[in-house]
């Protein structure tokens, strides 16, 4: 049941095409002002999923709210509520960033006037303003998707849905894109988004949905989500490799695992898991009484990568997400509702 501050909320979506279910009942829920992010591997169903929220494909059993409305009965208002930001940039090529922008002002039903000034304003938000009359050909691939992301915000989202924005991009780019995310969920608007970059979903979304073969696998905040598989680790560098032994045997005492629970990881680094953060207290304590010098010691939480490869026995790559066998299923006129 909706509750009032339930911005995004979905309960038993169900999608199949043909034969193949994308999406087996799966649940989604964000609250007001929030980031969502959405992992899985490929053919997970997180594109099914943001198409249905998006109004771009009616489910098979289930139903959804966005900003209160649902996206069967209340597509039409859905769509005036909503950006969408796909995984590749799809603005027009031969116009300039901002005749782009207008275009899609004016789609929106803004009038001239205010479809200009507010691309004038998204412009210089997104760092476009140098580049705003020049055609978009000539734009990079991190402006393209800046551009792209200030073209989902033309209408005055409150709820937007990025699927894997950053998909391509060079990391200063992606870290570009990381902060025009934040600055969004800072101006109170609810994000969605999938990615299948673990730091992206750590560095950004407050809570996640864990989605594999159509189904959710796992819910929490990335904290949670890290504690699920309870592992942490001390990781130390001797400043001389031929302390490297002595190094092993304190964590061996120290972690009571013994030995061959040392790890050696990198170059010249010794690493054991540990039940407590106390452990880091009492290596360096041990370490300093043994007048050992250390370059580098760490204590090293389970990153969402682990947690991810717990949870689905894969890693992440890179690849675009699918409703059925790889590529992405375009929209029809006789899904998209009235």
């Amino acid at each position: 049941m909706s509750t009032p501050t339930a911005a995004i909320e979905a309960v038993g979506l169900v999608k199949r095409f043909g034969s193949t279910t994308a999406l087996d009942g799966v649940d989604l829920h964000a609250p007001a002002g929030t980031v969502l992010g959405v992992l899985g591997p490929n053919g997970a169903g997180k594109t099914t999923a943001v198409r249905i929220l998006a109004t771009l494909s009616r489910p098979d059993a289930g139903h959804a709210r966005v900003a209160g409305l649902d996206v069967v009965r209340d597509a039409a208002a859905v769509r005036r509520t909503i950006g969408l930001t796909g995984q590749y940039a799809s603005v027009d090529e031969d116009l300039t960033g901002t005749e782009n922008l207008v275009l899609i002002g004016r789609l929106l039903d803004l009038s001239r006037r205010d479809a200009r000034t507010r691309a004038a304003r998204l412009v210089i938000r997104f760092g476009l303003d140098d580049a705003a009359g020049r055609t978009v050909k000539t734009y990079s691939g991190g402006m393209r998707r800046r551009l792209d992301l200030a073209a989902g915000l033309m209408g005055h989202p409150t709820v937007i849905f990025l699927d894997e924005p950053t998909t391509g991009l060079d990391p200063g780019k992606r870290d570009d894109v990381w902060r025009l995310v934040r600055g969004l969920a800072d101006d109170g608007v609810t994000v969605l988004l999938t990615t299948q970059y673990l730091e992206e979903a750590d560095a950004l979304a407050d809570h996640l949905t864990v989605v594999d073969h159509g189904r959710v696998i796992a819910n929490g905040t990335p904290a949670e989500l890290k504690a699920t598989i309870g592992s942490r680790s001390v990781d130390v560098r001797p400043r001389a490799a031929s302390d490297l032994d002595t190094v092993r045997a304190v964590l061996a005492e120290v972690s009571g695992r013994g030995l061959p629970a040392v790890e050696t990881i990198g170059r010249h680094v010794a690493s054991v898991p540990v039940d407590s953060d106390d452990a880091v207290t009492a290596v360096v304590a041990r370490l300093a009484a043994l007048g050992v010098a250390v370059d580098e010691l760490a204590l090293r939480r389970p990153t969402l990568d682990e947690v991810f490869f717990a949870l689905t026995g894969t890693r992440t790559d890179d690849g675009t997400d699918d409703t059925t066998d790889g590529t992405t299923t375009p929209a029809t006129l006789e899904e998209v509702p009235a």
